[in-house]
């Protein structure tokens, strides 16, 4: 018999989003409709001023979307969600108060739920003083109190704005080590903004793209990658009809391409898997992909 058990909510799930800052203002988010599972660590990736933030902004109730819906852990999003932590890029906190007050502070407001052998373990590698204020920390040793703020919570769902952004090399392996063991452990959902592309493919299993305020490509990075080829041949782009092409480049006397095939390819056709940053910046920097009639690229972009 089939099971009766239902599946998990989404962790979010967005139906036609949007959002502009000012009332005549650009749009920052324009028309997003995606899913992300719960239990994934999602890539959330763009260009400066794809919409990033503003997007987890949303999800953590800071700010309401001009048009559409955004349904977080099966829910309207709003602030102080007991299952939800958000780490904002300009990673707020207390200036006046120590370290060690920090998470005392953090602890009250998190009763019952609070992770102190995490949290001190995050901040452990900073070698704080106990007297030193949060206001006079570098922006690496404020990033570290944030994220051991964050993980001390043990919420379902991490929102993540470009947490490792002001690490050094050692200190980011550190604490994204600490960050997939916590996963691990309790099943949290993590959506994690960043830049640098290489940090995110050892470590996400799922992917959202924005691009001026759109979300071209969202999915589970290995069918994404399985679903795209590089493809480089002889002659022009002229002979990808059929195909939907996301990129195309001139190379020697040939053609190189990021496609998305409809079907089998040549026999002449060089082929093969793009990297997860090959996909992330094609879809970033082209215009929208051709899509030539008679395929069905349009009704499955969204993987």
């Amino acid at each position: 018999m089939p099971s009766t058990t239902s599946s998990p909510e989404p962790a979010l799930r967005a139906r036609g989003v949007a959002r502009r800052h000012r009332r005549r203002g650009p749009f920052a988010l324009d028309g997003c409709t995606f899913t992300i599972p719960a239990g994934v660590v999602c890539a959330l990736v763009g260009a400066n001023g794809a919409g990033k933030s503003t997007l987890l902004e949303i999800a953590a109730g800071l700010v309401m979307p001009t048009a559409g819906a955004l349904e977080v852990l099966g829910g309207r999003p709003r602030a102080g969600h007991p299952r939800i932590a958000h780490l904002a890029q300009d990673r707020p906190l207390f200036s006046r108060l120590t370290v060690p007050e920090t998470l005392r502070y953090a602890a009250r407001a998190n009763p019952g739920n609070w992770d102190t052998e995490l949290a001190d373990r995050v901040v452990a590698g900073g070698r704080f003083g106990h007297r030193e204020k949060v206001g006079d920390l570098s922006g690496g040793e404020r990033t570290r109190v944030a994220l051991a703020v964050a993980l001390g919570k043990r919420a379902d769902l991490l929102l993540l704005d470009e947490p490792m952004s002001d690490l050094d090399v050692r200190s980011r392996r550190e604490l994204m080590g600490l960050l997939m063991a916590h996963v691990a452990d309790t099943g949290a959902t993590v959506v994690m903004s960043s830049h640098i592309l290489a940090e995110l493919t050892d470590t996400c299993d799922h992917l959202l793209v924005l691009d001026r305020g759109r979300t071209p490509l969202h999915g589970q990075v290995d069918d994404l990658l399985a679903a795209h080829a590089v493809v480089t041949f002889p002659g022009g782009p002229e002979r990808l009809a059929g195909h939907a092409v996301i990129e195309a480049r001139p190379a020697g006397r040939g053609t190189s391409a990021l496609i998305r095939p409809a079907g089998a390819l040549p026999a002449d056709f060089e082929v093969r898997a793009p990297s997860l940053e090959e996909l992330v910046l094609a879809h970033v920097t082209a215009p929208a992909p051709h899509v030539p009639s008679g395929t069905a690229y349009a009704e499955d972009h969204a993987a």
